[in-house]
């Protein structure tokens, strides 16, 4: 439905306007110049006769992140609208999301602008409104979105592909549209000329729409959307991808915590174990106490070093890549959404794992880092830390060839290696292509396994079929492991639901465990257990046990091949690790209170964007010869009363252990503030004695620091130092 006096159009009445304009803007110098050309496009086109209306949300449809449902012509009147038109497994979609977050960070509904997501899905699987839930939590999307199952918007715009942008008006008239990714300059440009062009002419509304989160609503568990899990066959440990959590888990084979790397909150950090971040990490790998990991929204590949507890990063600079060849140093080379990594030997006559393989679901290609000095198939020698394309020419294809570069992937997404002949390949789950395809470790032909079907350029072949090669359907597998034992293949058929396992030597394709319904039922037998899209896969103990990450129900399961029961793995802290925090809330309750005499000092308000990182240097200073009693928990704790949402997901306190080494204090704004202004305490407790040891006392001061949220970028990190003399 459009509103009164408007035509109902598609896209392809904005094209001839919208053309003109950004061949002009290709000759624009200066930023005044863009500027001017894009307001003069907002008045021919304000001004047509009749306005290009988008139709009305149908009734009926499921909303998430509001109060209730959401119209065009009523709630959306008076606002700059971006509709995002995109389905959650789409490489390209995800890519555009940072340019989303960091547009509703410069931009708030009180500014007039509001972004929509209009889910239209590509899979059957994705229709489910509970599966957008769980992307909607694992992406981080707090704006609101429609599931749009039947794709009804989608086709009444004539929308082509996945990911759309369409700008509209305060009148839901559309005025831009974006197609695919990579445009966050034309975004900004376009929005921020449009809010400026309808508020000189009075028609933007400061109103609020009901938000309602649904991460808010959800109780807090040890894992969180795990994408991906490994086995260190040298010790009795896992390694999981806690992706949600934005961390890397070691675990022992009971499911305690030995280490915790990263998170809660996303960052991109090296350095000690407390203070790296990862950006929803994937792929996993271990070798020698050294972890590989595919830090997929970072656009990294990073390292941790479990002897030194270090990380680094040795692939990637931070932003996503657009080269498809490669060849540089790792440090130097960009690389986009990497998902799955595995290690292995450039040739039989290596002793250990020289070659690191990448599954680059950004480009739709496999890559390779060189751990040491080596070589590729049919390549020449290379240095170490060479980072370059192996397969895959980077267009979106099922394309199968002799020649590597000329084949084509579509969003790889699971790795899994079989070096001994006869197989001496890579195999690889091709997600948007629903294939398990094979790498040749010889001469880099890529060959067809399962799935799919024989026209490279169809994407849309996919189903729940038990079958040989390419009678078989997978729906958008996301995890592989190769069993050497029983030389079998055991694939994480995500959208089914299902593990599945395939014979390469006759290419039978049949289902293992799962009943295809997304739920987590733990039956007496494969075939009555459930899973919700699970998304990485290892085998361990001698071929006995198969681990999965059953990433939308936060679990890791245990499958055993032999009796053919599944088991959730507990994961659990021991007193040196942590799952959501260092203290639990008994710990939280033991520290002691200020002494009414402690005193209080208020600091300079500071400013704060969300997302920034503010750091506390404790400066304090004891009396002449005193020292820190030994034994005794002189520690630091934060609280916000009042304004708690500035805590989640922080860490809330920590101990003193020297005054020669005082700690820094580190506090993340969250990217959704609840509020503009707020007061963080910062209570300090020390016990000293004096030189003589003659008296020992335990001292408190309070710090409140005063904090303004402000959409204006403040810089990466903010250092307050807390200065005292007791």
């Amino acid at each position: 439905m459009a509103a009164p006096g408007a035509r109902s159009c598609s896209l392809s009445g904005l094209l001839p306007a919208q053309t003109s304009l950004e061949y002009a803007l290709l000759d624009a110098v200066t930023q005044e110049e863009k500027d001017r050309l894009v307001y003069q496009y907002l008045q021919k086109v304000d001004g047509w006769q009749q306005d290009l209306s988008v139709p009305e949300f149908p009734e009926g449809l499921e909303w998430l992140n509001t109060e209730e449902s959401i119209s065009v012509y009523k709630d959306l009147c008076g606002k700059v609208v971006i509709l995002d038109f995109f389905t959650y497994c789409c490489i390209n979609c995800i890519h555009v999301l940072p340019d989303l977050h960091a547009l509703e960070h410069t931009y708030s509904d009180k500014d007039g602008l509001l972004i929509v997501g209009v889910h239209s899905a590509k899979f059957p699987n994705e229709k489910v409104v509970d599966n957008i839930k769980s992307a909607v939590l694992r992406y981080n999307i707090t704006h609101p979105v429609v599931n749009d199952a039947d794709a009804s918007l989608w086709q009444e715009l004539e929308v082509s592909c996945w990911p759309t942008l369409i700008i509209l008006g305060p009148r839901g008239n559309m005025l831009f549209s974006l197609i695919g990714e990579g445009h966050k300059d034309k975004l900004f440009l376009y929005t921020s000329i449009a809010l400026k062009y309808y508020k000189d002419r009075g028609q933007i509304r400061d109103n609020k729409i009901g938000i309602k989160l649904y991460k808010d609503s959800l109780p807090p568990s040890p894992l969180l959307f795990p994408g991906k899990v490994t086995v260190d066959h040298v010790s009795s440990r896992l390694v999981i991808a806690d992706t949600g959590h934005h961390r890397i888990l070691v675990v022992w084979k009971n499911g305690q915590i030995q280490y915790s790397i990263g998170g809660p909150n996303p960052g991109r950090k090296d350095g000690v174990f407390s203070e790296s971040t990862f950006n929803s990490p994937q792929g996993v790998a271990i070798m020698n106490n050294i972890i590989y990991v595919a830090d997929t929204e970072n656009h990294l590949i990073r390292k941790i070093d479990l002897e030194a507890e270090m990380v680094s990063t040795v692939a990637g600079i931070g932003i996503q890549g657009t080269d498809k060849e490669g060849g540089a140093q790792g440090e130097e080379q960009p690389i986009s959404s990497p998902w799955d990594v595995v290690s292995g030997k450039s040739g039989p006559e290596v002793q250990t794992d020289d070659i690191l393989w990448i599954a680059m679901a950004g480009t739709h290609q496999i890559w390779a880092l060189l751990l040491d000095s080596g070589r590729l198939p049919k390549k020449n020698e290379l240095k170490k830390g060479t980072c370059l394309r192996f397969a895959g020419s980077g267009n979106e294809e099922n394309r199968n060839n002799a020649y590597p570069h000329k084949a084509g992937f579509a969003q790889p997404s699971g790795l899994s290696l079989a070096s001994e002949d006869p197989w001496s390949c890579l195999f690889v789950v091709d997600s948007e292509s629903s294939t398990v395809r094979t790498v040749s470790l010889k001469d880099g032909a890529v060959k067809h396994l399962a799935g799919g079907e024989r026209d490279p350029m169809n994407l849309f072949a996919f189903g729940d079929v038990d079958g040989v090669g390419i009678n078989a359907k997978l729906q958008h597998p996301l995890g592989v492991t190769w069993d050497e034992k029983r030389n079998l293949l055991y694939v994480a058929d995500s959208y089914n639901h299902k593990i599945k396992v395939v014979d390469p030597k006759t290419k039978n394709c049949t289902t293992l465990a799962g009943t295809g319904d997304a739920s987590n039922v733990l039956g007496s037998s494969f075939t009555e257990s459930t899973f919700n899209e699970p998304g990485g896969l290892c085998i361990g103990e001698n071929s006995q046990l198969l681990y999965v990450a059953d990433t939308n129900n936060h679990q890791i399961k245990v499958m055993d091949l032999e009796t053919k029961t599944v088991s959730v793995l507990p994961v659990f802290r021991a007193d040196s690790a942590m799952v959501d925090g260092p203290f639990s809330a008994e710990k939280q309750k033991a520290f002691p209170k200020l002494p009414t005499s402690a005193p209080s000092i208020r600091l300079s308000p500071v400013a704060a964007s969300p997302g920034q990182t503010l750091e506390f240097k404790l400066k304090l200073d004891l009396p002449s010869g005193a020292k820190l009693t030994e034994g005794a928990p002189s520690c630091w704790l934060l609280s916000a009363g009042g304004n708690e949402w500035l805590l989640r997901g922080q860490i809330p306190s920590g101990e003193i252990e020297s005054i020669s080494n005082q700690p820094t204090i580190s506090l993340q704004i969250p990217g959704d503030c609840l509020s503009l202004e707020a007061i963080l305490s910062i209570s300090v407790f020390l016990y000293y004695c004096s030189a003589d040891s003659s008296a020992c006392m335990m001292k408190g001061i309070l710090f409140t620091q005063p904090l303004q949220i402000t959409d204006t970028q403040q810089g990466c990190t903010a250092l307050v130092e807390l200065k005292y003399v007791f």
